[in-house]
């Protein structure tokens, strides 16, 4: 998860205002599943979920903005890029409903252009292992920067806080 983090961090670019974060055991004794909304002083939100309960191996990021919605799916390694006419009028909740339906039948909805934009696959830990290290070699700045990694990890470590803060509320 710190990964996800550092690349929401980054594309952000904003401090964060607000953090709410719970986690549940289901399956152990430990959270088996929990969920994290970040909303950014920029007016951004980010919401993750990770989950060992899930039967599926998921690993999307989706970004949403005025007449755009975009998919980055980490597992298939593609990006879906849908865009909507402004004539089409249509809010983020119905733009989202329609990209879910045109990805799930691969046609887009009136109003809509959806395409793949071409990606360099590649495994997302092992290609930042591998930039680090070349970094390293050339002396030069990583595309993670110590500061990067550092914030990342002293938000990670807020949101666990915040999961048990709350598992104490519930008396879990």
């Amino acid at each position: 998860m710190i990964h996800d983090l550092d690349l929401v961090l980054s594309l952000v670019g904003s401090p964060v205002r607000e953090l709410r974060a719970v986690g549940l055991p289901v399956l152990s004794r430990k959270v088996d599943i929990a969920n994290v909304r970040l909303e950014f002083e920029n007016g951004c939100v980010a919401n993750f979920t990770a989950s060992r309960v899930s039967t599926e191996r998921v690993r999307k990021m989706r970004f949403f903005q005025p007449h755009q919605y975009l998919s980055l799916d980490f597992a298939r390694q593609d990006l879906l890029l849908i865009d909507v006419t402004a004539a089409a009028g249509l809010d983020l909740a119905h733009l989202a409903a329609l990209a879910s339906a045109a990805a799930a039948n691969g046609q887009p909805a009136p109003g809509m252009s959806l395409r793949k934009v071409p990606v360099d696959p590649g495994e997302p830990l092992r290609l930042e292992i591998e930039s680090f290290v070349d970094s390293a070699r050339r002396h030069s700045q990583p595309v993670v920067t110590v500061e990067d990694g550092r914030a990342a990890l002293a938000l990670a470590l807020q949101i666990n806080a915040a999961i048990a803060a709350h598992a104490r509320r519930m008396g879990l």
